[in-house]
């Protein structure tokens, strides 16, 4: 059973919140890829809108947890 005072520091918590906003990223990515987009959204430019939120909160998230993205291969766009 877990324990009812767990103590998580706001680094921890700040990285949990980015791992969910990365899989939320990845998420809309594949939306997007496979098409399905077309299901939820009305138009395209709906959908951008909603992308850009998704990518900019991961970016927040990503700086509030200290994580640097510079690499060619970690951005969060991609």
């Amino acid at each position: 059973m877990p324990e009812a005072h767990s103590s998580s520091t706001p680094q921890q918590v700040a990285r949990r919140w980015l791992d969910l906003a990365e899989r939320r990223l990845a998420y809309y990515d594949e939306l997007y890829r496979s098409g399905r987009w077309r299901h939820y959204f009305d138009s395209e430019e709906q959908f951008a809108v909603r992308m850009l939120d998704v990518i900019r909160a991961a970016k927040n998230f990503a700086r509030i947890a200290g994580v640097v993205r510079d690499a060619p291969g970690q951005d969060l766009a991609a």
